[in-house]
């Protein structure tokens, strides 16, 4: 089994050479938009889409002389159109350009993780229903608690993750507009039929109002929609990690062929590839306190917002897209231990049933307070010693007059723990 995790649709998305093509774009929006009003000549517009091509060294090299990359980018289309060039950038300002632009490329990033989190939920969703009545044990502090299954661990996640995919579809929609409304927002140079327009063309909606740039809450709430998804992802992998561990070892993360745990220790069998996701998380969570300090620029604009950008939303929408990716690979390949969920279940001889031997005590007719006692009373005994808490109630001379070995028998099944399993299953649609 062998992991690959390669960038191609994501890397190209994040490139320079995808940034420009897609100004290149809508600089042609624009010059189609304009054409159809008559202001710019058709013949002109058919020569810009024929002849403009991005050359990246040379906006760089153009950009080392005006530290202005639109200006070097509509110089560099220039160099390539000739006459026809002074139609482009008509009427418009950079971030006219640079925010719409941003925004089909934010679009095609969430298309992306967005199919990534689908094949998520039908691993979940497969999973679930295939350990749906694999008991396991459930901790609370990390303490053994009372029965669950494993299935009902996968269920809950799966039901985490169609909150999350309602969350970046949301937030996909959010981010989906664009804004043709020059300097300030105001039209002064173009009009809001032009704007809607190049919007239609791009896949966009116009913003209903702007400034200079896009409103940065919009971006905000794209990034803390792929932070939340990172702490799901984290709050998976932190599970597996500790049911890996060796003392529990209910299930392990895939280990391939030739794979090596450590240089020191040849026996290890690390949970590395969830590890990684839940470092990762740290990073979209601290992306999106960035993107909140992008929210509040001076009055219609300023660039502080556009630096942390270059680093946030790549970063962002690829840690995402990879965190999804591998942890797809740590579920599909997930092995399960269903032997050893039953060997930790009846690890503390029989503690885990003491809340139902309680309420048996109470249904005989003791006060919550006199059966409590009882059953703590044996459960300590039971902790310290080690012997099984059915013979502890038998020997205790409150708890044997009022439960036979017979009814602690009947008491301490799995089975009444996940009695209503099917139904949990039935409410969230999954069968």
């Amino acid at each position: 089994m062998i992991e690959r995790y390669t960038l191609p649709e994501m890397q190209e998305l994040w490139s320079e050479q995808t940034k420009f093509e897609t100004w290149l774009a809508v600089e042609i929006y624009a010059c189609e938009a304009w054409a159809e009003k008559g202001a710019v000549p058709k013949e002109a517009v058919e020569e810009i889409r024929q002849k403009a091509r991005v050359d990246v060294p040379r906006i760089e090299e153009l950009d080392l002389q005006t530290h202005h990359d639109v200006v070097a980018f509509t110089m560099q289309i220039a160099e390539t159109v000739g006459e026809a060039s002074k139609w482009v950038h008509y009427g418009l300002t950079s971030n006219d350009v640079v925010d719409t632009a941003q925004n089909i490329r934010l679009v095609k990033a969430a298309d992306l993780i967005l199919r990534k989190l689908d094949d998520n939920i039908a691993i979940l969703r497969r999973k679930a229903l295939e350990y749906k009545m694999t008991p396991c044990m459930g901790r609370t502090h990390g303490i053994h608690a009372e029965p669950t299954t494993f299935g009902l661990k996968c269920l809950l996640w799966h039901e985490e993750m169609l909150r999350n995919k309602k969350r970046i579809e949301a937030a996909r929609e959010t981010i989906r507009v664009g804004k043709i409304s020059g300097a300030v927002g105001t039209y002064s140079q173009v009009t809001p039929e032009i704007e809607a327009d190049i919007c239609k063309r791009a896949g966009l909606e116009p913003c209903s109002v702007s400034t200079q740039v896009v409103q940065r809450d919009r971006h905000a709430e794209f990034i803390s929609a792929l932070a939340i998804l990172g702490a799901t992802i984290e709050k998976i992998a932190v599970e597996l990690r500790h049911l890996q561990r060796t003392e529990v070892l209910e299930v392990e993360e895939p280990f391939a062929k030739g794979q090596k745990g450590s240089s020191a220790m040849p026996h290890k069998r690390n949970p590395v590839r969830c590890e990684n996701i839940t470092g990762l998380a740290r990073v979209l969570r601290a992306n999106a306190m960035a993107a909140y300090d992008n929210v509040a620029l001076w009055h219609e604009r300023d660039i502080s917002h556009s630096s942390a950008e270059r680093v946030i939303l790549p970063d962002s929408t690829t840690a995402a897209h990879f965190m999804l990716h591998r942890l797809n690979f740590i579920l599909d390949g997930l092995l399960v231990y269903p032997e050893n969920m039953q060997r930790n279940l009846n690890l503390t001889q029989g503690l885990i049933f003491s809340q139902h031997v309680l309420i048996a005590l109470v249904n005989k007719g003791l006060l919550r307070e006199e059966a409590y006692q009882i059953v703590q009373r044996c459960a300590m005994e039971s902790w310290k010693t080690r012997e099984p808490l059915k013979d502890l109630l038998l020997a205790d001379a409150d708890g044997k007059k009022h439960l036979t070995a017979g009814e602690i028998d009947g008491i301490m099944q799995v089975e009444k723990y996940i009695r209503h399993v099917d139904e949990v299953f039935e409410r969230c649609e999954v069968k």
